[in-house]
C-alpha cells in the first residue's frame, strides 16, 4: 500500500539538533511540521527561522506550553488537516538515529494498519536512572494490554497511523505531557491496532538537557497507570476481543519480532556461570512453555513445518508436544551460540567434515563465499572455526535484526561484531566492499534460506520438501560477481557437541546472459536438495519460524 507520511518534531526549548533532523528528515522526502510548544529565547526565534513551505517545512508556534504530548497531539491534527496518512514523531534533542528512518517507513508501508515504534537500543551513555524507570513503566504496560507484546512504550521515534489514531485523540482523554507517549501505545492497542517494533540506536548526546520533571511527570505516569488499570477492568471484555492478533502468517521474515531481549540474555549467562549448561536448560523450558502457549502464530508455523517434514519422511502429524520441543531446539541454540562466543571451549566437541578443502583454500589464501542456513548452528560454527582456519568469516545480516545480535555478541566478543555486516539488500556498494573482503582472502557468509527484504523479483520458486518454496537468486548473483569458490555450509547438533559439514557447490559461477533465470532457478533448485537432505536428519533444528511455503510477493498460500 502506498501511504503519505511527514514528520513530527515536537519542540520546547531545544533548537540545537534541530537544523540537522529537519535536513536529515527532508532528505527522507518527509515534510516535516515543527511544533514550538512555548519555547523561550534563543529557541523560539531559532525554530521559527526553520519556517520554510515551500521547502517542506512548516512551523506552528503554541503560545502557551502544552507539553510533550500536547505538541504531538497538535502536530497530529495539522497532518490530519493536510492529508497525510502517517506521521513520523520525531524528538528534538538529536538522540535517535535516523538512518532507521528507512526502515520505520518501509514497515509502515508494507503494515499501514499498525503503530511501528522505535525499540531503543541504547549504548554507556544512557543514565541508570532512565533504564530503571522505563522498565517500570514496561512493567505496568503489560498489565494494563494483558500482553508481553508491547517491548518499549516510551520510545518518542514511531510511525502513527493518522486514521485510527484520530479516532483515539477525538474519543479519549490523553496525558498531554511525559505520560502521552505510553499511553496512546495502550489506546491504540485496546482498539486492534497492531505494534510492531524497530531496534534504534539511541545515545544521550553531552549537554544535552531534558524537560522531564522528575516530581511532576512521575506524579502524571503514576496516575497515568492507576487510570489505564482501573479502565482496563471496566472494559475487560472489549480489550480481550479486540487485541491485535500476533504477527501473522502475512509477515515477511525480517519483520517477525524477536522475542527475546539483551537483558534476557545477560540472565541466563549469569545463570550459565552459576549452575553450567544443564542449569540454563531448566531455567529455559518454563519460559520457552510460556511464549510457546502465547505464541499463536509462531506456534502454527512450527506445527505446519515438521507436518511437511514428517510427510516427507513418512512419519505422522506432529504433536502439540512435538512444536514445544521445536522451540525448545531453537532457544538451546541461542544458549549455545552465545555459549560459544563467551567460552567457546565449553560448547562441547566439534566434528567437521569436508574440512581438507577449506584448509586448502586457506593455506592458499584464497576467499570464499559459505552458503549457510537457519537449519542448525552455523554461527556457533563461525565462531569455532574461524580460529581453526585462521579466516576472517563474515557474515550478512539483516540490518533490524543485526543492531541487538550484535550488542549481545559485542558484551562478550568485542571482535566479533566487527565482521556482521548489516545489509536490508544488496546493493552495487555493499557488492563492491564483499568483493574487496574476498580478494583480501576473507570469507562471507550468506543465508540460502531467505528471500529478499526489498522485493524486487530476485527469487525462484523451487521444490523443497514436497512443495515450491521461494528461494533467493542473491547467493548465486553474489557468487558470480565475486568469482570465487562456494561451498555449502551446515552445522547441527549431534549429542553433546556439534557436527559441521562443508560441501563443495561451485569451483566458480557464471551466469549466462541468455536464460539467466533458468540458470539461476537450476542453482537455488541444487541447494534446496541439499538443505532438505540435511534438514531431514533433524527437522527439530529448523528456525525459521514463518510461513517458509509464502510467496514473499503475494502472502501466504
Amino acid at each position: 500500500m502506498s501511504i503519505r507520511a511527514c514528520a513530527i518534531i515536537p519542540s520546547h526549548n531545544h533548537h540545537t539538533a534541530l537544523g540537522g533532523i529537519v535536513a536529515a528528515l527532508r532528505g527522507h522526502g518527509l515534510e516535516v511540521i515543527l511544533i514550538d510548544d512555548g519555547s523561550g529565547e534563543p529557541a523560539r526565534t531559532a525554530i521559527a527561522a526553520l519556517h520554510a513551505p515551500e521547502d517542506g517545512v512548516e512551523v506552528q508556534r503554541l503560545e502557551v506550553n502544552r507539553g510533550k504530548g500536547g505538541a504531538v497531539m497538535a502536530g497530529l491534527r495539522r497532518a490530519h488537516e493536510r492529508g497525510f496518512t502517517h506521521a513520523v514523531q520525531v524528538d528534538a534533542d538529536g538522540q535517535h538515529d535516523l538512518a532507521a528512518v528507512a526502515d520505520l517507513l518501509s514497515t509502515a508501508a508494507a503494515h499501514p494498519n499498525a503503530l511501528v515504534s522505535g525499540r531503543p537500543v541504547y549504548d554507556h551513555s544512557v543514565p541508570r536512572s532512565r533504564l530503571i524507570a522505563r522498565w517500570a513503566t514496561h512493567v505496568w504496560i503489560w498489565v494494563e494490554t494483558l500482553s508481553l507484546r508491547v517491548k518499549d512504550s516510551m520510545c518518542g521515534f514511531r510511525v502513527y497511523p493518522l486514521a485510527p489514531t484520530m479516532a483515539v485523540l477525538d474519543s479519549e482523554r490523553i496525558g498531554t505531557r511525559m505520560d502521552f507517549d505510553p499511553e496512546i501505545v495502550v489506546r491504540l492497542f485496546w482498539r486492534g491496532v497492531p505494534l510492531i517494533h524497530i531496534p534504534v540506536r539511541v545515545v544521550y548526546p553531552e549537554g544535552n538537557t531534558s524537560n522531564f520533571n522528575l516530581l511532576r511527570d512521575n506524579v502524571l505516569l503514576t496516575r497515568m497507570h492507576t487510570r489505564l488499570v482501573l479502565t482496563m477492568l471496566l472494559r475487560l471484555p472489549s480489550v480481550l476481543r479486540n487485541r491485535p492478533p500476533g504477527r501473522g502468517a502475512d509477515a515477511h521474515w525480517s519483520t517477525v519480532g524477536e522475542r527475546g531481549a539483551w537483558w534476557g540474555m545477560r540472565l541466563v549467562t549469569l545463570v550459565y556461570r552459576l549452575l553450567g549448561r544443564p542449569g540454563c536448560i531448566a531455567l529455559l523450558w518454563p519460559v520457552v512453555s510460556y511464549f510457546y502457549a502465547t505464541n499463536a502464530a509462531g506456534r502454527r508455523h512450527s506445527l505446519g513445518f515438521l507436518a511437511q517434514a514428517n510427510a516427507a519422511k513418512g512419519l505422522p502429524a506432529p504433536s502439540w508436544w512435538d512444536g514445544l520441543r521445536h522451540h525448545m531446539s531453537f532457544a538451546v541454540k541461542a544458549l549455545d551460540t552465545f555459549i560459544a562466543w563467551a567460552a567457546p571451549e565449553r560448547t562441547g566437541p566439534i566434528a567437521v567434515d569436508g574440512a581438507e578443502a577449506l584448509s586448502r583454500l586457506a593455506a592458499e589464501g584464497r576467499g570464499a563465499l559459505l552458503i549457510v542456513s537457519h537449519l542448525g548452528n552455523a554461527e556457533l560454527s563461525r565462531a569455532r572455526l574461524g580460529t581453526r582456519f585462521e579466516k576472517y568469516i563474515n557474515v550478512l545480516l539483516h540490518t533490524r535484526h543485526a543492531v541487538r545480535y550484535n550488542r549481545m555478541i559485542r558484551s562478550v566478543r568485542p571482535d566479533a561484531a566487527d565482521h556482521t555486516i548489516q545489509v536490508t539488500d544488496i546493493g552495487p556498494q555493499t557488492a563492491i566492499d564483499l568483493k574487496e573482503r574476498v580478494e583480501r582472502g576473507e570469507w562471507i557468509a550468506i543465508a540460502g534460506d531467505r528471500t529478499p527484504v526489498e522485493f524486487n523479483g530476485r527469487v525462484s520458486r523451487v521444490p523443497f520438501l514436497g512443495r515450491d518454496a521461494a528461494f533467493s537468486q542473491g547467493p548465486y548473483v553474489l557468487a558470480a560477481l565475486m568469482g570465487c569458490p562456494v561451498y555449502l555450509l551446515f552445522c547441527l547438533r549431534e549429542g553433546q557437541g556439534h557436527r559441521v559439514t562443508f560441501e563443495p557447490f561451485a569451483e566458480r559461477i557464471e551466469l549466462p546472459r541468455r536464460g539467466k533465470d533458468e540458470a539461476l532457478a537450476a542453482l537455488a533448485a541444487r541447494y534446496a536438495q541439499r538443505l532438505e537432505h540435511h534438514c531431514l536428519r533433524d527437522p527439530l533444528q529448523w528456525y525459521n519460524f514463518f510461513d517458509f511455503w509464502a510467496d514473499p510477493k503475494t502472502g501466504p498460500r
